[in-house]
């Protein structure tokens, strides 16, 4: 190897190492040969004592919950360029694993994703659009490993309790029915399985779900426990064999891949990049699809780290990892704190200052002529490079030794592969505000996606529904399919809601038609300036126009129902079209039901402006058709 490597670096030109990076007052980085600059001891790379912890990979979590709804509505080629950022080897995160939620009907922090089997006796493995990410994973880099986990789960697994651990056959067959679905109808392996996101886990629940899997041939399935803390797990594997016998990995991974969400909901631009405008087209490649490449497109999964790795003298860290034969790549950050927070845990401080760092490659490495160099700068956009490569760092002369000139946010890849590269398209359109101008009648005979674009479901499930006996105007609709809340992760609301819109609409009239399907107790609202989603559903503000099957209206300030402007009598009933519509100006609202005033010029001060709604009254069915809204402002 270290011949190959020889001649390889010969046939290319020796240049002395600088790149455009810094300030004013810094115009360059220079990785320096000589190691006498430096007063501190050097860092050794060594493998002649055996290698360290086998590799992994990187990757992120599409779900918990809802995180990619808009992505799927793109248009091309725009939907496939995000795609090629997140998964195309070589070209942007090259990411080596992708998580999926295993949707389960509840809120799990952005919005819910609907479940395989809502009920007992149902099953379709086409909902939502897991299976199609992964697919499109799969088609960019097929060997990518896949993993899936619950975060919530259909409320008839809970037999009447708010627990997925009441009957623990049933939750494993379950989980496995997955499994075999990704298998069966689109040709998808997952490679790993969870217990449940941040949540309590059984130990007897995860013997279970290993002998359930075992039992349908899925041996070479893997679990991953329990998707919170490292403890209390790692305790219960070391006091019990079978359970540490059963469990493959303790597991964290990155939240979220892509923030394809309303910005206005819990963590707006929390993912690896943003793609939250599919009407416009716009996205953004973020400095950790990036970040993200200095790993991936130099590693694989099962390289292994060496064992000579850890933290720099002055802030940062270094790792080093092979192949084993004979390919090394060096990754070394100095990443500030401020640059380094996550969502959680709570990190500590620490400071990062200027140093010079001196390497030593030892062992099978000490031979390497030659190293590519890529390289972030993390900071001010007129101070920011992000994954630069600059000129390879030769190595003959210096006995395996080079230094490093270090400043605060940098980070610096030095590989003897040579297969990276910054991948790059022209730039997406102009961010759009959403159209302030908006229909929607779904009728979509053969839909691709279970969801209606655009609408976001906040509690319950709404999906393009097709009624069969009903051949007139209302054939296909968008239907509310839960009867029953789920087991929830999150404080899902007691009313099922589904947004869409812009959050900075204030003035702006909703016309819908709605069906309600249950005599007596059914109810539906059209809603405006609604003012939170994800896990803050249930505190949502806004104006609410209720219609219900008991012949009774109802205009609250918030989706709990809690604050009433007005309600009264109105010839409703269960099992018939009805046309809603919801004018709000300024800080009046009125309400028509087929064309009619029912009241008027309510006043509203809170809130101002907020998103446009639809929803049901409780877990029910019910049936929505003609959905149309005007802002003005």
């Amino acid at each position: 190897m270290a011949e190959r490597l020889l001649q390889a670096s010969r046939q290319r030109r020796v240049k002395a190492m600088t790149a455009a990076a810094g300030s004013a007052g810094r115009t360059a980085v220079p990785l320096l040969l000589c190691a006498l600059l430096v007063p501190g001891g050097a860092y050794v790379l060594d493998d002649s004592d055996g290698l360290g912890r086998e590799f992994d990979g990187i990757g992120a979590i599409s779900g918990g919950g809802a995180t990619s709804r808009l992505l799927v509505n793109y248009p091309e080629p725009y939907r496939s360029q995000i795609l090629d950022y997140l998964f195309k080897p070589n070209f942007g995160a090259s990411l080596h694993i992708l998580k999926v939620e295993i949707g389960g009907d509840g809120q799990t922090t952005d919005g819910t994703e609907p479940s395989h089997m809502h009920y007992a006796l149902d099953e379709n493995y086409f909902r939502g659009y897991e299976w199609w990410l992964m697919k499109e994973a799969k088609k960019r880099n097929p060997n990518i490993i896949l993993m899936a986990l619950p975060w919530s789960f259909p409320g008839w697994l809970g037999k009447g309790f708010n627990w997925p651990y009441v009957n623990l056959q049933l939750t494993a067959y379950y989980v496995m029915t997955w499994i075999v679905g990704a298998k069966h109808y689109h040709d998808l392996d997952i490679d790993y399985i969870g217990i449940w996101n941040e949540r309590s886990f059984d130990i007897n629940y995860i013997k279970v779900l290993r002998r359930m899997l075992n039992y349908q041939g899925l041996d070479r399935v893997k679990i991953i426990a329990s998707d919170n803390l490292w403890e209390p797990i790692s305790a219960s594997m070391l006091l019990d064999s079978e359970l540490l016998e059963v469990i493959d990995v303790i597991g964290t991974i990155a939240w979220n891949l892509v923030a394809s969400y309303y910005e206005q909901l819990p963590y707006g631009r929390c993912g690896l990049m943003t793609a939250q405008e599919p009407w416009s087209g716009h996205y953004v490649v973020e400095s950790p699809i990036w970040v993200s490449a200095h790993t991936t497109q130099f590693t694989q999964p099962g390289w292994y780290y060496l064992k000579t790795v850890g933290h720099l003298e002055k802030g940062g860290s270094y790792v080093a990892l092979t192949d084993g034969l004979g390919n090394l790549t060096i990754i070394v950050e100095t990443m500030s704190h401020k640059h380094s927070k996550c969502i959680r845990p709570f990190l500590p401080y620490f400071n990062v200052s200027h140093q010079f760092a001196t390497f030593v490659l030892k062992g099978s490495f000490s031979e390497i002529p030659e190293l590519q160099v890529w390289y972030t700068k993390l900071g001010k956009p007129s101070t920011r490079f992000l994954f630069k490569q600059l000129d390879s760092l030769w190595l003959l002369d210096s006995g395996g030794t080079f230094t490093l000139e270090l400043q605060e946010d940098e980070l610096f890849t030095l590989t003897t592969l040579t297969a990276g590269g910054k991948g790059s398209y022209p730039l997406p359109p102009k961010s759009q505000p959403f159209p302030r101008i908006y229909k929607d009648d779904f009728d979509v005979d053969y839909p691709f996606f279970s969801e209606a674009p655009n609408f976001a479901d906040q509690t319950g499930v709404f999906e393009y529904f097709t009624n069969v006996e009903d051949p007139g105007e209302h054939r296909f609709t968008l239907r509310q399919v839960l009867n029953q809340r789920p087991i929830t992760w999150a404080a899902d609301a007691y009313h099922t809601i589904s947004i869409i819109g812009d959050y900075k609409w204030s003035n702006l009239t909703v016309t819908c038609d709605v069906y309600i399907e249950t005599p007596e107790k059914g109810g539906v609202f059209i809603a405006g300036r609604v003012n939170k989603g994800g896990i803050l559903i249930r505190g949502a503000r806004g104006v609410f126009f209720w219609i219900f099957a008991n012949g009774t209206y109802r205009v609250t300030g918030d989706l709990a129902g809690w604050i009433i402007y007005a309600l009264g009598h109105v010839d409703v009933t269960a099992k018939t079209w009805y046309t809603l519509t919801l004018i709000i100006k300024g800080r009046f609202s009125s309400g028509m039901l087929n064309g009619r005033y029912v009241w008027t010029n309510i006043p509203v001060s809170f809130p101002k402006n907020g998103w446009a709604a639809i929803g049901t009254h409780s877990f029910e069915f019910a049936q929505f058709d003609n959905f149309h809204v005007e802002a003005t402002s």
